[in-house]
């Protein structure tokens, strides 16, 4: 694969997966809108491998803290903030696996790959957003999570898996709702993803491992690289910027994108 292509899809995936924007959005868009070939699976477990990366080590102490306490959550002890985080991430995990395996045995994740699709997606969750971003309290912080809002962040997320969504946009408006905090908010979506993005890689690896060969795996390493750093800089730049601007801008950015993809699907 031409390594233009392989740094444009790590660099898309890396800066979106983070922001509120959708990444799977966007991969879905490059090869529709400008006719390049779809990067294959191979990549895009790849580019997910290196933002998974990126989140691990930008919230290292929190996931530090998170696999002490699975160690304690495996012995039935529910007794430390790493233990609970540990287990709100297992719980909040449970209904997108379960949805995405529904998706994909019924064949609706490939029927979902359209611009209609992702226009309706990009325009009515930016609004979303915006209504839960301004009206949501900001009462609680990250160590107030419990298993009953990790449920409920976990079904919002579930709707993530429609395309265009975008799975930290959907989780952040969940946790805005419920009154937490926008660092906080966006926190606790940024651990979320560690688990599902080990989720749909565990997934889609099977089938990559069974029929990727030297040079796909030689792409993937090069695309993981990219996007890695694509993803370390944006989340490092959001989480800054949260504290002192609100999620407006990635909502008008949303809201123009759907406007254009819809023109373009209807017309």
């Amino acid at each position: 694969m031409p390594l233009l292509t392989l740094l444009l899809v790590a660099l898309i995936q890396g800066i979106t997966e983070f922001l509120p924007v959708s990444s799977s959005g966007h991969l879905i868009l490059l090869p529709q809108l400008t006719g390049m070939d779809d990067q294959g699976q191979v990549i895009d477990v790849a580019v997910h491998v290196g933002t998974l990366f990126a989140v691990i080590l930008y919230f290292w102490p929190d996931v530090r803290a998170g696999l002490i306490g699975l160690g304690r959550l495996a012995r039935g002890k529910v007794d430390t903030q790493g233990a609970r985080l540990a287990l709100g991430l297992i719980v909040a995990t449970i209904p997108v696996v379960i949805f995405g395996l529904v998706l994909k045995l019924t064949g609706l994740d490939d029927a979902m790959r359209s611009i209609t699709v992702i226009g309706w997606t990009m325009l009515i969750f930016g609004i979303v957003l915006y209504w839960a971003d301004q009206t949501g309290p900001t009462t609680r912080t990250a160590n107030d999570w419990s298993v009953k809002h990790a449920l409920t962040m976990g079904f919002w997320q579930a709707i993530s898996l429609i395309p265009g969504t975008s799975r930290s946009g959907i989780t952040i408006t969940a946790a805005r709702q419920l009154g937490y905090t926008r660092e906080d908010g966006a926190k606790l979506a940024m651990l979320m993803s560690i688990p599902t993005i080990i989720a749909s890689g565990v997934l889609l690896g099977a089938e990559v491992v069974l029929t990727a060969d030297s040079q796909a795996a030689r792409d993937g390493a090069i695309a993981a690289a990219f996007a890695f750093v694509a993803a370390l800089a944006a989340l490092s730049l959001m989480m800054r910027l949260l504290k002192s601007v609100s999620f407006t801008p990635y909502v008008i950015y949303r809201v123009v994108l759907g406007v254009i993809l819809l023109w373009i699907a209807y017309t």
